[in-house]
């Protein structure tokens, strides 16, 4: 097995784990779910500019170079990540105080 499929394996698993936590009714899942898919995204941005060994990370200092890229846009997605987290778990809070369940759509689980 190559490594690239190991790494679009786990890619793809905690991206379906995160869309089944999305899809769930509660509140936390949601969360859960979009940090999760927020990872997901961040490896496979990581992924795509290729891991390079022995390559320097500054023009000029060799023949091969580092793409700086991937790893700054997988920084700024880490601290837009954690701010939206942030803000997620606030409006939860907020809608468990307003109506008093945490359900997303509003309706409790159980037999009607």
């Amino acid at each position: 097995m190559s490594l690239e499929f190991l790494i679009a394996t786990g890619i793809g698993w905690v991206s379906a784990c995160g869309i089944y936590l999305l899809l769930r009714g509660r509140s936390f899942s949601v969360v859960l779910g979009l940090t999760l898919l927020g990872y997901a995204v961040n490896v496979f941005i990581f992924a795509m500019g290729r891991l390079w060994l022995d390559a320097a990370p500054i023009v000029g200092a060799g023949a091969r170079m580092a793409d700086p890229l991937p790893q700054a846009l997988v920084l700024t997605a880490i601290v837009i990540g954690f701010a939206t987290t942030g803000f997620l778990i606030e409006l939860a809070l907020r809608a468990r105080h307003e109506t008093g369940t945490d359900q997303v759509d509003g309706h409790e689980e159980g037999p009607r």
